[in-house]
């Protein structure tokens, strides 16, 4: 057995989503675990570099996590070759150009969604990753929750037999951050920054049901912005601009219409989402 080492150059994972879904719970779990085994028995030991703006929450990041590299400077990181991955969870509005410059480095690229703000970009940067002959992939997390895993296994099973529509509700209370801090970073809900729920999770919605249910042929939506004053990290208070509702339908092969609505402004199971 040979034990393999990726470096791989992770770019946003100070805020609450980076650090928690990608660091903590996906690399340095599987760190922990002694690597991911290979069908030949080989194992690959992930090895991250953290990138970002502020140098004091990456070494605080660094220190308590364990991990030995990070840096301000992301072109320096771009130009390492013991390092060939490139992943990125900071904003919206940014990607585009953040994965550009990986690619042009030579870095594979595996980021969040959604690759750029418009469908005009994601499919440029898209055909620059395949002219480039480079690995790339986004963030698909969903598919792989163990109810979904379980609504697939369900679906092929034919316990649901034909399916002629779908509901699904999604949400959390996001608190405006004037007494209790907010769980998303304020750019979220500026428009101007990239934020809006729309572009955040019906991308989520597409993968899902293209992969549980049919394939989607047209979809329709109406956003709104229920709260419109908003508190940001500093405790000033901001017009929120940006959508913090979307409703959603979609029209699927074989004539299944689903019907998804999703917020930052509702309480699905009556409670709120913290974490502590």
């Amino acid at each position: 057995m040979t034990q393999h080492r990726l470096g791989i150059i992770m770019h946003g994972v100070t805020g609450r989503m980076g650090m928690n879904q990608h660091l903590v719970r996906s690399i340095l779990a599987i760190r922990e675990q002694g690597g991911v085994t290979l069908s030949n028995g080989d194992r690959v030991i992930p090895d991250p570099v953290l990138v970002g703006r502020n140098r004091s929450k990456l070494a605080m990041l660094a220190q308590r996590y364990g991990i030995t590299r990070y840096t301000t400077d992301l072109e320096k990181a771009l130009a390492d070759p013991k390092d060939s991955l490139f992943f990125d969870a900071a904003t919206t509005q940014l990607r585009a150009g953040l994965v550009r410059q990986a690619i042009a480095a030579g870095k594979h690229i595996y980021c969040e969604k959604p690759i750029a703000e418009t469908l005009d970009d994601a499919l440029a940067i898209a055909r620059y990753a395949e002219k480039a002959g480079i690995k790339h992939g986004v963030v698909h997390d969903k598919l792989y929750l163990p109810g979904m895993i379980k609504l697939k296994m369900l679906r092929d099973s034919g316990f649901f037999g034909r399916v002629l529509s779908v509901r699904g509700e999604f949400g959390y209370w996001v608190f405006e951050g004037d007494w209790q801090p907010a769980q998303r970073p304020s750019w979220n809900y500026r428009a101007g920054q990239g934020g809006g729920i729309i572009t955040d999770m019906l991308c989520h919605w597409r993968y899902i049901l293209d992969n549980l249910i049919a394939p989607v042929r047209s979809v329709s939506c109406l956003g709104a912005t229920h709260i419109p004053r908003r508190w940001d990290e500093q405790g000033r208070e901001y017009q929120a601009d940006a959508d913090d509702a979307a409703y959603a339908t979609f029209q699927l092969d074989g004539g299944v219409i689903a019907q998804l609505n999703s917020s930052w402004c509702v309480r699905v199971r009556r409670d709120d989402l913290v974490t502590f």
